[in-house]
Parts: structure tokens; sequence; C-alpha cells
């Protein structure tokens, strides 16, 4: 029973310590790219040859482009949604786009110890008493939820389990407010563009989302309607 009670104390502790936590890797990186992008500039500025600064500003856009997928691909959630509103010819360097592009079908997915875990508490049975059937691996996971095939018991048919992504909607908020901070401060202080803009279409389409969430909290998980797993609300989103 103490080693529960630290483990509980542990998790909790850890879930107050998530947004901070996240905060801090948000703006170490993006100062970090930040920061290279201030000193290319220095740096070109000394070059004469125009071939040359070409070339170092390329280089430079492959490096930001390579921490940028970093910082969507690791944090996930809402930053995979800003990469793929950045990951446009229109809005962002080639080397961005290429690198961006391809996070699309890659977010992160979460632990199946997770996954049951939150359909345990969801519908109060025990995960063995459910599903007959569960596939570890995701058919698909997106910055929201993913989606496993299970089989439930007494049913012949496959269904597709949606299941959010624990604290994502939580976070989500967190991210908006230091996207749009920093896309104040470079608007102040360097880019000549309405970025801010670009953050409010990143909430805005997050929050949609989220409202899409809502919808479906009583989508079946049976296609039989005599099912008595028919109608449970469960923690269940829009991929």
């Amino acid at each position: 029973m103490p080693t529960l009670g630290l483990r509980e104390f542990r998790e909790k502790f850890a879930a107050q310590l998530a947004p901070c936590h996240r905060s801090l890797q948000f703006w170490v990186r993006a100062i970090d790219v930040y920061t290279t992008y201030k000193v290319c500039q220095f740096r070109t500025g000394l070059v004469k040859d125009a071939e040359k600064r070409e070339a170092m500003w390329e280089r430079q856009h492959e490096l930001a482009a390579d921490k940028m997928y970093s910082l969507c691909s690791e944090l996930g959630g809402l930053f995979l949604k800003a990469a793929q509103i950045l990951g446009k010819p229109d809005l962002a360097p080639a080397a961005w786009v290429k690198r961006l592009v391809t996070l699309c079908d890659k977010a992160p997915a979460t632990p199946i110890s997770v996954i049951q875990k939150i359909l345990e508490e969801e519908l109060g049975q025990n995960f063995s008493d459910i599903f007959e059937q569960f596939d570890a691996e995701p058919l698909g996971s997106a910055s929201i939820a993913q989606v496993h095939r299970a089989k439930l018991r007494g049913l012949k048919t496959d269904v597709a389990i949606k299941v959010q992504h624990p604290g994502v909607q939580h976070l989500m908020m967190i991210d908006i407010h230091n996207l749009q901070a920093f896309a104040l401060f470079l608007q102040k202080t360097d880019i000549n563009f309405d970025l801010f803009s670009l953050t409010k279409e990143v909430e805005k389409q997050g929050k949609r989302k989220y409202k899409q969430l809502n919808a479906e909290k009583d989508v079946s998980l049976s296609p039989k309607r005599g099912s008595p797993y028919h109608g449970i609300p469960l923690d269940m989103g829009s991929m």
C-alpha cells in the first residue's frame, strides 16, 4: 500500500510539472532556432559573394528545419498542426516545407499500457473483461487521438477504438499561449509578417478538433445495438 501511494504521488507530481516542462522545452528550442538565424544573418553580412551568402542561408534553413521537425514531432499535439500549416511553400523556406510535410502521419502514439488504463477508468471494468482482442499497435495516431483495432467479448466483428491522448486538451492551451507569445516577439523584432494570425489559425483548428471530440463522445464501441457497450461514453476523439 505505501508503494502504491508513492506511485500515485509521483504521477500527480509529474502531471503538475508537465505544463512547465513542456513550456521550457518549447522556449529552449525556439530560442535556439532564433539564435542560429541571427548568427547566420550576422555572418552572411560579412560575406560579399552572393552565391556564398545564398549557400549559407540554405544550410541554415536545413539545420533549422531539422530542429523544427524534432520540436514538433517530440512535443506533438498542437505543434503537429502548426507544422502542417508552416509546411506550405508560400509560408516557409523550401527546406522547412520538405521536412515538415513528412510529419502529417507521424504523430507519437500513447503507450498501450496507458490506453488500457484510460479505457478501464472510462468503462469501469477490467480491460480483459471488455476486449477479447486488442491490437497494441495503433492503426494510426494523430495530434489528438489514436485508433486501435479490437474485438469485443461476445462479438465476432472487429471494431475501431479511438482514444484521446491523455492530457492533450489541457496542454493545447499552453502550447497556444507559447506560440502566440513567440509570434508576437518575432513580429516586433524581425519579421514584417502577420505571424500571429497563423497561430490563431492553429488555435482555430485545434478547437475545431475538440468540438468534434465532444460530439463523438457517445460513439458506440460496437456496431451491434444490443451490445452492453453500445453508447458507453469514452474519451474518444477525431483523428
